[in-house]
């Protein structure tokens, strides 16, 4: 993926372009690979919903050019649940949360290589470790390392991500040592809103986190929440703020608000609004993986169909602390759009707000089955 310091795609020098010209030069720069210009990309978020399948439509374009019908499914193991020390304020985990979640300590390796095992079974072909926390300590990257090796050692094809939170010196050099191929680090928000969504960690740490897991030689994934109260400027900020940093895998997530979280009570997304940003999130990453991740059953609802023509990546069954759709729906809507699972052959909600948002009673901590 070329830098931002290549020539951007730009609408028209007028300003007033009309639709087709706007998508035209987007379409064309990011077949090129370039970087939208701010403004186009602003304009962009600023169409219509009459104007959305014509968005949909054209980022399409794009993302068929790169990544054909291939939809790659993602999996969670949460290894460590709740007690976090940070105070991010859309997480249930986070210092003070009153969410009535799943919390416990770290589940054993044995425990998270059969979930991964199960999820490998059903599709997923990444295979994503969290825990909750600021940071690893040591032990817990021998823990983690512990992990990584035994998940290989049964399913040696399977990508392996790990998401710790900050890291210090030396410990991405050993989870790329003992197998780990990705590091997993959201930027979340613009930098210069980040102050109105945690307190106890800046966004630079996060960025030097990125940073430190790259240059160990694991594969950087890092992406963002939207439904915070973000601007469009603050959407397109951080879209560019990753680009610069040039992440293999781009999670879009759409705030799940938590009751007993400073932003449970935002419900500000529409399934068009989410379906905008993904479009934006592919012109401006036309040649990376862009992930449908959190949040989307509850706010694409129904039009999560028409997002597959946006990401190419999916997380499959639950997330970390709320419960996803069942597995064999996501793959029937997979194959009922005409998509194919990546590395397999063949083809593989209502309008209600808070009472969508399920506990995750099920799996990694749980004696109960995993929704696989």
């Amino acid at each position: 993926m070329e830098s931002m310091t290549s020539t951007p795609a730009t609408a028209p020098a007028d300003g007033h372009a009309d639709l087709d010209s706007l998508l035209s030069a987007l379409v064309t720069g990011a077949l090129d690979r370039r970087a939208p210009t701010r403004e186009a990309a602003l304009a962009l978020l600023a169409t219509g919903d009459d104007a959305l399948l014509d968005v949909v439509a054209a980022a399409g374009r794009v993302r068929r050019a790169f990544f054909g019908r291939r939809v790659k499914l993602n999996y969670l193991v949460n290894m460590k649940s709740g007690l976090c020390p940070e105070d991010c304020f859309y997480c249930s985990q986070r210092l003070g949360s009153q969410a009535e979640i799943l919390k416990y300590s770290w589940i054993a390796p044995d425990e998270a290589t059969e979930l991964a095992a199960k999820a490998v079974g059903a599709g997923a072909k990444r295979v994503c470790l969290v825990a909750s926390g600021r940071g690893p300590c040591d032990r817990d990257i021998t823990r983690v390392a512990e992990t990584v090796a035994a998940i290989k050692n049964d399913t040696p094809d399977v990508e392996v991500c790990v998401c710790l939170g900050l890291l210090t010196a030396g410990q991405a050099d050993r989870l790329a040592a003992a197998g780990a191929d990705a590091y997993s680090h959201n930027l979340n928000t613009a930098q210069e809103k980040y102050a109105d969504i945690c307190t106890t960690h800046t966004f630079a740490d996060r960025v030097d986190t990125l940073r430190t897991a790259t240059a160990a030689g694991l594969s950087p994934c890092s992406g963002a929440i939207f439904g915070m109260g973000e601007s469009d400027e603050d959407v397109v900020s951080v879209a560019f703020a990753l680009r610069e940093l040039d992440p293999d895998s781009v999670p879009v997530n759409f705030l799940i608000p938590f009751e007993g979280t400073p932003l449970g009570g935002r419900w500000e997304l529409t399934p068009a609004r989410c379906l905008r940003i993904l479009a934006l999130f592919r012109f401006v990453f036309p040649d990376v993986e862009v992930r449908l991740a959190g949040g989307r059953e509850i706010h694409l609802r129904t039009l999560q169909p028409l997002a597959l023509h946006l990401a190419n990546a999916v997380f499959l069954g639950d997330y970390l602390t709320s419960e996803g759709a069942p597995g064999g729906d996501d793959l029937a809507m997979i194959a009922d759009a005409g998509f194919t699972i990546e590395g397999r052959e063949e083809a593989t909600l209502p309008t209600a707000r808070a009472e969508q948002v399920a506990l995750r009673r099920r799996g990694a901590g749980t004696e109960l089955p995993a929704n696989t």
